[in-house]
């Protein structure tokens, strides 16, 4: 995660990942409405970034002079968001107090080291970074049954499977997949961004697919009409686009 402050003006919170590996969302204002805007945005950016999220909210570091903050409807907004409310850290005494008055733990105010997660407004558009060439490796090529909790990665080149792949059974490549056999596992090709991957497999029922990031689940692809059909499968524009082969 990038370690860059998370707002750019402004901020009006922190959102932490503690040693604890309890998120830990900080307060740099009392503006509610603006923290349920963001953590929207971040939602519909992913909406399984957060779920039941357990959380510490921490009022210790608002700066002097803001106003009283309405513990309740901030912890019904974080609750919204699939953030689950564990306890409060704070210093004021009205935080203690509101904190107190429903019961939830309060803890002191801590020095420790925390890493930030990203959450926010967009940073500024920036020219997109040339990727690396690809350092291009021999296919992988499986000849036996890949069963339910494998899993294989063919590093840096192609994946090609000439027998079933079974429910639970995961395939992952830098390149294309191809699956000479029924495909009822997992498949996800081009895991580092290559767009132009494919997935070829000679009958589709597969759990998931997805290339560079780009995926369909089971529900979705049970609808298609090749459904148990020997298919290809590419990226257009950010649909994965299947075809008959």
């Amino acid at each position: 995660m990038s370690q860059a402050d998370l707002l750019d003006q402004d901020p009006v919170f922190q959102l932490k990942g503690s040693m604890l590996a309890i998120t830990v969302l900080e307060l740099g204002h009392n503006d509610l409405d603006r923290l349920d805007r963001q953590l929207a945005t971040k939602v519909s950016q992913a909406p399984n970034f957060f779920s039941n999220t357990p959380l510490v909210l921490a009022l210790d570091k608002l700066p002097e002079g803001e106003g009283d903050i309405d513990l309740s409807a901030l912890m019904t907004i974080c609750r919204q968001h699939g953030l689950s409310t564990l306890a409060i850290r704070a210093s004021r005494a009205e935080d203690i107090a509101a904190a107190q008055a429903i019961a939830l733990p309060v803890l002191p105010p801590s020095g420790a080291r925390e890493r930030l997660l990203e959450l926010g407004a967009a940073p500024a558009a920036k020219e997109p970074e040339k990727p690396p060439e690809p350092q291009l490796q021999p296919s992988k090529i499986i000849t036996t049954p890949i069963r339910g909790g494998q899993q294989v990665y063919a590093q840096g080149g192609d994946l090609i499977v000439l027998a079933p792949v079974s429910a639970g059974a995961e395939l992952l490549a830098d390149g294309n997949i191809h699956v000479y056999g029924p495909m009822r596992g997992r498949a996800l090709a081009g895991i580092k961004g290559d767009r132009t991957a494919r997935i070829f497999c000679q009958q589709l029922g597969a759990e998931l697919l997805s290339i560079a990031g780009q995926y369909k689940v089971a529900e979705d692809l049970r609808r298609d009409p090749l459904w148990n059909e020997a298919v290809q499968v590419c990226l257009s524009g950010d649909v994965l686009n299947i075809t008959r082969l």
